[in-house]
């Protein structure tokens, strides 16, 4: 099994994470859909990160599609609850991955407008738009997490969990002023806990394409 894409990715990182707390092996292709496009393509033509070679040759993309089908060949889900009873439960957990997926979401269209696309043909209302939207969810986030602390141990860490604590690193990484701890500090201080974990030290973000490896597997 084959994970296609870079650690600095939130979704990339989000995968490789799941595989090894699913405790499934798996080998990392460090491909940029920038700088190997022609590579990353002649495995996903849709270059899509991140991308995910099965063990039959099936590819798959999405990270959450991919962690869902991680759970099933797992045999374990990384979702809190079941059944009415934990119906709570899991809604709480869905709303956390919601608002973190949207924050990565709104770092993403930042990165790319302010990377990709020429100063003059900027456009500072939509950026500001968008650094608001991030925001919203990202303190939103941090207010859940303080009403319902998540679990940030490899035993109990859910999808929730490693959601939130992957945009709060790849925001930290990725803009130029990033948000204060102390403006999300029940965020913060979870995200710092999980990136203690092995799993998380063993997907550095500050990754860089290397296409001359295979990569590595995963304990």
């Amino acid at each position: 099994m084959r994970l296609i894409g870079m650690l600095d990715s939130p979704y990339v990182r989000r995968t490789a994470i799941a595989l090894q707390l699913l405790g499934i092996p798996f080998e990392h292709a460090p491909l940029s859909v920038f700088s190997t496009f022609d590579q990353f393509s002649r495995i996903n033509p849709v270059v899509k990160a991140p991308t995910l070679v099965c063990d039959d040759g099936t590819v798959l993309m999405d990270s959450a599609l991919i962690i869902d089908y991680l759970e099933t060949l797992a045999g374990r889900s990384l979702m809190p609850g079941g059944g009415q009873d934990g119906l709570a439960e899991r809604t709480r957990a869905l709303r956390v991955i919601g608002l973190a997926m949207a924050a990565c979401e709104k770092i993403v269209q930042i990165v790319y407008e302010r990377q990709l696309r020429p100063a003059d043909k900027q456009h500072a209302p939509w950026l500001d738009r968008v650094h608001k939207q991030m925001l919203a969810a990202l303190t939103a986030l941090d207010a859940e997490i303080a009403r319902h602390p998540l679990a940030a141990d490899a035993a109990t860490l859910t999808q929730a969990g490693l959601s939130a604590a992957i945009v709060w690193r790849f925001m930290q990484i990725k803009l130029d002023a990033p948000v204060a701890d102390a403006t999300c500090p029940a965020l913060a201080a979870h995200s710092a806990r999980c990136e203690a974990l092995p799993a998380f030290a063993s997907t550095p973000t500050e990754e860089t394409a290397n296409v001359s490896t295979p990569g590595y597997r995963a304990p």
